[in-house]
This record gives C-alpha cells, sequence and structure tokens, in this order.
C-alpha cells in the first residue's frame, strides 16, 4: 500500500460514501454506493501523509468532528463558513482552538496542487487529519426519499460518531430505490437526510425544517444568498403528514442540491419557480480561495 493513500476506510467512508451511476435494476435509483474497487484516498495527518501504524489507528476510530467540502480551481464555496464549523466543534469537543490559517494550509499541502476534490478536514484531539479524493457532483435531477425513524446524536455537530447508524437508513433507503433517506421522529416531524438537508417551498417561500438537525455548509451558503436577494425564509416544524401543503422539496450537501419528486409513495411537485430561486441562490455563491 502506498503511504498515505487507503481503501475505503472508516475515515473516509462513513455516512457519504461515493455514489455513481444509475441503478438498471431498481426503479428510481439513482445511486449505487462504491463498495468494491479501489478508491483511493490521499490522508495526511498534521501535514505529513499518514503511514501504516496510522493509517491502521485511524482505521478503527471515529475521531472528533469532521467538514466536507468541494474544490475546484483551488476554491470552494463557503470557505469562512468550514472554519468557522471546524472552530466550533473543536472547542465544543476538546476545549481547545484551531488556527484558520492553519487549517488552510493543511488543506492546501495536502491538495498537492490538484486543482479539483473532494477534501474533508478532521479535527481530533491532537490536530488536523485530511483526506484527499476525486471530486463529485450530485446529479441534478429529480430524487425520491424513504423516510426513516432516526435522529443523530448531537445533531448540530458533524461527527464520524453517526456515521454507522445513518449509513444504515441510507442502506435500507437505496435497497428500497430511493436516493436518499429523510430522517423522521417518531411523530414524523422531519428533520434532515442521512447526508443531506432539506428545504421545502410554499407560496413562493423557503421552508427549512426546525428540529434537530446539522447546519450544513450548503444550506448555510443558501440561506445567506437567499437573504441577499430578497427571498422570503423561514424556519417550520413539518411532519410527512404535512408534505401535501407544500409545493416543493429540495435536497443539498456539499455536492450540490437537487429537488424531490417523491417521498415514499407521495409525489411532490418541482415547481420551475422554486428550482430557478434555488439555482440562482447556489450559483451566486462566491468561490473562496483556500
Amino acid at each position: 500500500m502506498t503511504a498515505g493513500y487507503v481503501w475505503r476506510s472508516a475515515l473516509s467512508s462513513d455516512s457519504s460514501d461515493v455514489w455513481i451511476g444509475r441503478s438498471a435494476s431498481r426503479v428510481g435509483a439513482a445511486y449505487i454506493r462504491r463498495v468494491t474497487g479501489p478508491d483511493h484516498t490521499r490522508v495526511e495527518i498534521d501535514g505529513r501523509a499518514a503511514d501504516a501504524d496510522a493509517l491502521a489507528l485511524i482505521e478503527h476510530r471515529a475521531w472528533g468532528h469532521f467538514t466536507a467540502m468541494q474544490v475546484r480551481d483551488g476554491r470552494t464555496r463557503g470557505l469562512d463558513l468550514h472554519l468557522a464549523r471546524l472552530q466550533a466543534a473543536h472547542r465544543a469537543t476538546y476545549g481547545a482552538d484551531l488556527d484558520g490559517a492553519l487549517i488552510r494550509d493543511r488543506i492546501r499541502h495536502a491538495l498537492g496542487g490538484a486543482p479539483d476534490a473532494s477534501v474533508r478536514v478532521y479535527g481530533y484531539w491532537a490536530g488536523l487529519i485530511v483526506t484527499v479524493r476525486q471530486p463529485e457532483l450530485m446529479p441534478s435531477r429529480p430524487h425520491q426519499v424513504s423516510s426513516q425513524h432516526f435522529q443523530r446524536a448531537f445533531a448540530a455537530l458533524k461527527h464520524p460518531g453517526s456515521g454507522a447508524a445513518q449509513g444504515y437508513f441510507l442502506d435500507r433507503a437505496l435497497a428500497a430505490g430511493f436516493d436518499e433517506a429523510l430522517l423522521v421522529d417518531a411523530q414524523g416531524t422531519i428533520a434532515e437526510g442521512a447526508i443531506t438537508n432539506v428545504g421545502f417551498w410554499r407560496a413562493g417561500e423557503i421552508v427549512w425544517p426546525d428540529a434537530p438537525a446539522l447546519p450544513g455548509i450548503t444550506m448555510l451558503v443558501l440561506r445567506r444568498e437567499l437573504d441577499a436577494q430578497q427571498v422570503a425564509q423561514r424556519q417550520a416544524s413539518i411532519r410527512l403528514a404535512d408534505l401535501p401543503a407544500y409545493d416543493g422539496m429540495f435536497l443539498c450537501n456539499s455536492r450540490g442540491w437537487a429537488p424531490v419528486d417523491r417521498v415514499d409513495d407521495t409525489p411532490v411537485p418541482v415547481p420551475a419557480a422554486m428550482t430557478a430561486t434555488i439555482a440562482r441562490a447556489y450559483d451566486a455563491a462566491a468561490w473562496d480561495a483556500i
């Protein structure tokens, strides 16, 4: 094994595994998680390529907290939000500060001049782990989601510890021919997707679920741009039973965004006004130099 590169690992493949293609054998299934074959990941620990002993250690431990970003031409959307997330989570988890300039330096070093990549930065007790993989993009076509009864512990913190459970419910959704799992509580209150945030469209405004969920970077980027474009936004408690009262729904994560056209057996409209509004906000977001 080349130092610094690993096959799919617990570190790099928790609940947001790489998904590719469309399943020919499942009606409506849009992704196949790649669980076989090589998927090389560059891993650096505090600016140095991880050796075999370090890789063996991180393979079997859900370290700290992390953020995930797409890099294009050495830039990413919402860099300030990524840095703020890492710094706040590190203080909450370890009672210590992380230097923003150091985080950026570690990312640049791990990229090694590669212009485009999927990057994760993990904060752990002794410093930073950075992983670099191939760039990814969420397909823009309408997605179908399956409701699953699960709520993440410490939902506001992006941490690997919940990956196994999220992966389990995502697997259930994929096996049933859906694209994503929609996490709901016992009363059917919608919180988030297994690896996405969700938003709704109603009478020309964006409605975000008012429930424990990760404040995803792409969601925060969208909210900022929507505010700048004076698009009305609010939060509300939304149950599965409330879906017919909404005019549209969408998903977003570090790979992008996509409309939703089905939740379980319930069709969801895909209004052109919603997709145009989200696309306009997303495209307006600046790409920040790392």
